[in-house]
């Protein structure tokens, strides 16, 4: 019987265990302004409309490496660039809002 005891109380231990614990409140997808990045639609937005031009990897192409943008600009800087563009790179017209806000916050994080 204490046999059977244990081996119960382990396995709901075990079980527990595994299933529990760890939610300390962060939040993993916040940048450093404490907004949260939906980081999987950023990296979509940037390869569809990004990596053209800046490649596949953020290490560039035709346009510049981006691969640690994040420590040049910020979130807002970014958005501006790719609402306004800047030097040789166009306006980008065609990328919503949400998509701009979404790609800029990916971005910089990059560092």
């Amino acid at each position: 019987m204490k046999k059977w005891l244990v081996a119960i109380l382990f396995g709901t231990v075990l079980t527990l265990g595994a299933c529990g614990g760890g939610d300390d409140g962060a939040d993993d997808n916040a940048s450093p302004d404490g907004e949260t990045v939906d980081t999987a639609a950023g990296e979509e937005v940037y390869k569809s409309s990004c990596a053209s031009c800046h490649g596949g990897d953020l290490t560039g192409q035709s346009g510049p490496a981006l691969d640690t943008i994040g420590d040049k600009y910020t979130a807002d800087e970014i958005e501006d660039i790719v609402e306004n563009g800047t030097g040789s790179m166009p306006a980008q017209s065609q990328v919503s809002d949400d998509d701009r806000a979404e790609v800029a916050s990916w971005l910089a994080d990059k560092k």
